[in-house]
């Protein structure tokens, strides 16, 4: 019989992935540019991973034995780096210099300068290439953390994915687990006009990974993939996840208008008001 996440618990997860979307649009809002597309898409699994899933510590960001996550689709920074100020890595007021001369917080993430970040990342491709090596660092070594990489569909375009996770499926990486973000756009459209990534699911299948399909923003669903990683030995895990972009902001939701464009003042009242909307919805 499949268990079902505590009502008190998945409420409290769906409040702060609301949050964490709220801050991304505030970050967007105020530098003026930014994804705000695909960050509102990843931010249910990014606020599961965070507040669940990850052994990490906001406390000591270093951690030797902390579990590792790294951003492949780095463009999307403000989802991550709003999960991180929720989590209490620093303090949620750096969201809203974004971009700006001198803070924190740059356009992809810069594990130099941000704390919680544990790989710089943007050039598509290269994220996950990082989290195999880290995966198998953890192997050579003895270690025990795990390596959790977050891509985005259009980034599977990318031939080097494809040879990382050749090589993690060669090494049996039981300890690294991909989340593909199927939203289903990139830049310039329909991932399935430019060039369709699918099969994406028989595509790591034959690269020697276990996939897990599921709904992105049921937490239920998100909780039994991550479970169900847990228990595969000899193998990486992918979990192909179907999502929305632009989640829970009206003009936004499966709008490839907004994959890299930020709301003017109009906008960014609408969308706020849609996610306290939302928020007033959860918390009631």
């Amino acid at each position: 019989m499949e268990v079902k996440m505590e009502m008190a618990e998945k409420k409290e997860l769906s409040v702060i992935a609301c949050r964490v979307r709220m801050g991304a649009i505030e970050g967007i809002f105020h530098a003026k540019s930014g994804h705000p597309g695909g960050s509102l898409s990843i931010a249910d699994t990014l606020t599961y991973l965070y507040f669940k899933e990850m052994n990490v510590d906001p406390k000591d960001p270093k951690m030797e034995d902390r579990d590792r996550f790294v951003l492949s689709k780095g463009h999307c920074a403000p989802a991550l780096y709003a999960v991180l100020a929720e989590k209490g890595f620093f303090p949620t007021e750096e969201l809203k210099k974004l971009r700006k001369v001198g803070a924190m917080l740059q356009g992809h993430p810069d594990m130099k300068g941000t704390p919680g970040v544990d790989m710089s990342t943007g050039s598509l491709g290269q994220g996950i290439s990082a989290a195999v090596g880290m995966a198998l660092s953890a192997k050579m070594f003895g270690k025990n953390y795990r390596v959790f990489a977050a891509l985005g569909d259009g980034e599977l375009q990318e031939g080097q994915v494809w040879e990382a996770a050749m090589l993690a499926g060669h090494y049996n990486l039981d300890n690294l687990i991909a989340v593909v973000d199927n939203n289903g756009l990139q830049i310039d459209g329909k991932c399935t006009d430019i060039c369709s990534p699918e099969p994406i699911t028989d595509k790591f299948a034959a690269f020697g990974w276990h996939v897990i399909t599921i709904d992105g923003h049921d937490f239920d669903d998100i909780e039994r993939a991550f479970n169900e990683a847990r228990q595969v030995t000899n193998k990486p895990t992918a979990i192909i996840q179907k999502s929305v972009k632009g989640k829970y902001v009206s003009f936004m939701e499966n709008n490839v208008a907004w994959h890299g464009a930020a709301p003017n003042a109009e906008q960014y009242e609408i969308a706020v008001n849609d996610l306290k909307a939302k928020l007033a919805e959860l918390e009631a």
